[in-house]
């Protein structure tokens, strides 16, 4: 049957207010926003950024389920993660790509090499940048946007040269590094510490972060007689070298800070490290939080693995983000960065707050030894 004019009007009444109706849910589309993340993703660190990349997902995911309400809108999280390789200049091109994509916070670079290099392109745009990066000179550049969410080499340095020199009675060291950023500055920063203790370095050598064979600097190493090695660099070297020397009937214990303090540096030792690897990190024991085992615990059920390392603290450089956003009550990162810098906030890591460089003031460092084919915490003083 045609529709009259009556009909039609009605018809268009009702349209009307059925759009007027609408009108509000529209309005609350959910704002998009997008959270960076770089760090090694392919190579022999791949295990460190994927279990950084779980750590924020998890985060992410968590947070879009409490369905929060900022600026007035809803937010959805997004995360983007690209591979740096843990390289510098790959690092650069990632910052860039990340900054032209929109990126409203940056949580990585992982490497100090590749985290110290990126850093000045996030701060142009005024992007709160969180980072485990543990060189000091990451939060030395004079940036306000720049934030360590862990301790420092000089941090974790300390608590190893006590250890070695006062508790194990180490009185001669070699000192090998892998020449990045991290490496090197880790190396150096523990040389300068246990000569203040009155420790001597007999032998002081380099390599690179890609090498695999170690023998030559090894067998130098072995005339000199040092009580300890320290190598600063990573256990996919870390692991070999505590082999090699093994092999070589290297009679020295093995010293190394966060880069060597994983449990994948049993597989890549054979073992090789048991009863003779001491290491530190930044950070309390995560079993000993009081929200620890529940977030291992969904770490394990949401990944199916065990928490490597560094997860849980960038699960927390992303609640510290989306805490300031709300406190700003701005996703916008020029707002909202005040907010990152004096924000109080209780993580699974650690309690978060930040000095005037964007350090922790009360990092924590946890010591550990290997021993029957585990990571053992131990006292360092």
């Amino acid at each position: 049957m045609p529709l009259t004019m009556t009909h039609r009007l009605g018809s268009l009444t009702a349209i009307a207010a059925a759009a007027l109706l609408a009108g509000p849910v529209h309005a609350q589309t959910a704002q998009t926003v997008k959270i960076g993340h770089a760090a090694p993703l392919s190579g022999p660190m791949s295990h460190w950024g994927k279990d950084n990349e779980n750590g924020i997902r998890l985060a992410i995911e968590e947070l879009n389920a409490q369905k929060l309400v900022i600026g007035g809108k809803p937010v959805q999280f997004e995360l983007k993660s690209e591979d740096d390789q843990g390289d510098p200049k790959q690092a650069v091109v990632v910052a860039n790509q990340m900054v032209d994509g929109g990126v409203q916070a940056m949580l990585g670079h992982f490497n100090s090499g590749a985290a110290i290099p990126a850093a000045p392109i996030y701060n142009k745009k005024s992007i709160p940048n969180l980072s485990p990066a543990t060189n000091p000179g990451f939060t030395e550049l004079g940036y306000n946007n720049v934030f360590r969410v862990l301790a420092s080499d000089a941090d974790v340095g300390a608590a190893l040269a006590e250890l070695a020199v006062n508790k194990l009675g180490a009185k001669r060291f070699a000192i090998v590094d892998d020449r990045t950023a991290y490496g090197k500055g880790s190396a150096d920063d523990f040389a300068k510490r246990i000569k203040a203790l009155g420790a001597e370095v007999v032998a002081q050598e380099f390599t690179t972060d890609k090498s695999v064979d170690f023998s030559a600097i090894l067998t130098n190493i072995r005339g000199k007689k040092p009580d300890v090695i320290f190598y600063g660099g990573m256990d996919a070297q870390g692991g070999l070298i505590a082999n090699q020397m093994k092999r070589l009937g290297v009679k020295a214990k093995l010293m190394g800070s966060d880069g060597l303090c994983t449990a994948e540096i049993l597989k890549i030792s054979q073992g090789a490290v048991n009863d003779v690897l001491y290491c530190s990190r930044g950070g309390e024991e995560l079993a000993k939080r009081p929200k620890g085992a529940d977030f291992a615990k969904r770490y394990h059920d949401r990944f199916k693995a065990e928490v490597l390392t560094y997860g849980p603290f960038m699960y927390d450089a992303m609640m510290v983000v989306a805490a300031a956003m709300k406190k700003a009550d701005s996703t916008d990162p020029a707002k909202y960065l005040a907010a990152v810098r004096d924000v109080n906030y209780e993580g699974v890591t650690n309690t978060f707050n930040f000095d005037e460089k964007g350090n922790l003031k009360n990092p924590g460092v946890t010591a550990y030894v290997y021993k029957d084919g585990k990571q053992t915490q131990i006292s360092y003083k």
